[in-house]
């Protein structure tokens, strides 16, 4: 995985974002954010799938966790149980509207959680396996044109609205034919970069694009990043009764 991690950063430090800054291109900010939330927030179905979640750090073992997620984003609920490793199988975490729990199957208790929160130490927040909110949470505080490898892309710096979100300030780069943010950087209130990620892959499945591979670097230790693989992706109808406390309780009897 590393030969493959580093081929792909290697492209994107050789070709670079090559910023222009917009005079006039005519380009509706309000437009750009709306496409990628449609893109990133299944409205109209439920969503399932599989994820694979590595985390690397320098001089430790590789971190695997495998993980089924259940998504209906026209309600604001996501759940995610881990599959593996063995030792954390059963552990799940479920947020319904603003109310998030996680649950321990050892002890049967559960627990607060937040969607901006780490994800099992790794790179990852909770909220990068949820739904894409931006206009909900963020506003643009400066807009370029560029080139990120062989794609024409907006460069937006965005501000967030409330302190619901993990990061005050991200800055992503966004194809300018589709609308797919293919790098983000995120920022803490004083300015720094805290973590770097790159979207090499998306797959189309009907109205929407999912990213299939994302690489999430950790710009304050370095040598610590994330990958996460997606696959087994479904738009079918979710029953009622997964989006609920009991159900995890049930699942890991």
């Amino acid at each position: 995985m590393n030969g493959r991690i580093l081929i792909i950063l290697g492209l994107i430090g050789i070709f670079g974002a090559l910023p222009i800054v917009a005079q006039s291109s005519g380009a509706d900010l309000d437009a750009i954010l709306a496409s990628i939330d449609e893109f990133g927030t299944f409205q109209d179905n439920d969503f399932t799938a599989d994820y694979t979640i590595v985390s690397e750090k320098p001089g430790e073992e590789r971190s695997i966790f495998e993980a089924r997620i259940f998504r209906r984003d026209s309600e604001d609920k996501f759940l995610l149980i881990i599959a593996e490793p063995a030792l954390r199988r059963g552990e799940g975490y479920l947020q319904v509207g603003d109310t998030g729990w996680s649950y321990d199957p050892e002890s049967r208790e559960f627990a607060i959680f937040q969607l901006r929160d780490t994800f099992q130490d790794s790179d990852a927040q909770n909220s990068d396996f949820a739904g894409t909110r931006l206009q909900d949470n963020y506003a643009v505080a400066s807009f370029e044109e560029g080139r990120l490898g062989s794609f024409e892309v907006y460069i937006l710096t965005l501000e967030a609205t409330n302190d619901t979100v993990a990061y005050p300030s991200t800055k992503i780069w966004v194809r300018q034919d589709n609308y797919l943010i293919l790098k983000q950087e995120d920022y803490s209130l004083s300015d720094r970069l805290m973590r770097t990620v790159l979207i090499p892959t998306y797959a189309r499945a009907g109205a929407y694009f999912v990213p299939t591979k994302t690489l999430i670097i950790d710009n304050l230790n370095q040598g610590e990043r994330t990958e996460v693989t997606v696959r087994n992706i479904s738009f079918a109808a979710i029953p009622d009764t997964v989006f609920n406390r009991s159900y995890l309780e049930r699942v890991n009897r």
